[in-house]
């Protein structure tokens, strides 16, 4: 669970994972995010900006 202080960012998938290469599907899918539109808020750790970063081209990252 996210900590009341911890910074959360939302992450809503824009594009499309057909034709892009097997990591990045499972980077979408280690997000939460499987279908078009999809919308997530996770905590904003080393680990998950490093994920959003690989597929900074299919989603958009707003703070929440």
């Amino acid at each position: 669970m996210a900590k009341k202080d911890a910074k959360t960012i939302k992450i809503t998938q824009t594009g499309s994972p057909i034709r892009r290469d097997k990591t990045q599907r499972a980077t979408l899918v280690g997000l939460g995010l499987n279908k078009m539109h999809r919308t997530v808020t996770v905590e904003a750790t080393p680990e998950v900006l490093g994920q959003v970063k690989k597929v900074h081209h299919l989603v958009s990252v707003e703070e929440a």
